[in-house]
């Protein structure tokens, strides 16, 4: 059982309107949240985490002053706010305004309008990112397992490694593209790779493929977390011996289970 609570839990709404603050209040409330706080815009609610750092953040997409993903840029360029989950509420699908909040890692993107059932589901979503559950690994303990992780974001690579740390996972390393995971692969040996899809010098497929074809740990197993939508080149990674593929942003409950499963 979990030590945090959702009643423990200080949540702030960052919104606008404020018939839709009435409305998210009104079911975090009966969801078990009784301290929320709330922020018209991004200037108000930094200033408000400057005095009372909240343990998330929910806000709309479209704000005075500043849109929801520059809020969550300036908050992962602050050591005082950079680990503080966010959860995104916007109807935009456009690629331009998304992949950045993917990237920074965000607990949630809601659709907007949404349901009590899923704003429910990503405010448990944000319990298992505060404390996940350790993993169960039969032979092996977590704190023996050798990890890359590979990601050219670096807000993403330490939302990652923050999830595994809290798992038990403590031998880490990390590689910003595939060409620097390729040497940091042929110096060290890793009982699971994490690897983005989409970077630069050579991408996350190419990685895969060099692993599986050319290096010594050919049956290393291999997770791949990406917010790629093509079909057919996530099926290709499935025939390419990838153990799971996860969408941006990702269940910290499923990817728990994933590892306990490919590593158990």
């Amino acid at each position: 059982m979990k030590s945090i609570q959702v009643s423990q839990l200080l949540v702030m709404i960052v919104e606008s309107s404020s018939t839709q603050q009435r409305i998210v209040t009104g079911w975090l409330q009966d969801m078990g949240v009784h301290q929320i706080t709330h922020a018209s815009d991004g200037e108000e609610a930094l200033e408000q985490m400057r005095t009372t750092p909240p343990d998330l953040v929910i806000s709309a997409m479209h704000l005075p002053g500043m849109t929801g993903t520059e809020l969550i840029q300036h908050m992962r360029e602050s050591q005082e706010f950079v680990d503080i989950p966010f959860m995104l509420v916007s109807s935009e699908t456009s690629y331009r305004y998304l992949e950045p909040l993917r990237q920074a890692g965000v607990i949630a993107i809601l659709p907007k309008p949404f349901t009590a059932e899923q704003l429910h589901k990503s405010l448990f979503a944000t319990l298992d990112f505060l404390e996940p559950n350790q993993l169960q690994l039969g032979t092996y303990t977590p704190d023996e397992i050798r990890v890359l992780l590979v990601d050219d974001m670096y807000t993403a690579r330490r939302f990652m490694r923050q999830v595994l740390e809290k798992m038990g996972i403590v031998k880490i390393r990390e590689a910003e593209n595939g060409i620097q995971a390729r040497d940091i692969i042929n110096q060290d040996y890793f009982d699971l790779i994490i690897t983005d899809y989409n970077m630069p010098e050579m991408d996350g497929g190419e990685l895969i493929n060099y692993i599986r074809n050319e290096s010594s740990q050919g049956g290393v197993p291999i997770l791949m977390v990406t917010s790629a939508s093509d079909s057919s080149r996530l099926a290709a990674f499935d025939q390419s011996g990838v153990a799971a593929v996860f969408d941006k942003p990702f269940d910290v409950e499923t990817l728990r289970r994933i590892v306990e499963q490919t590593l158990g």
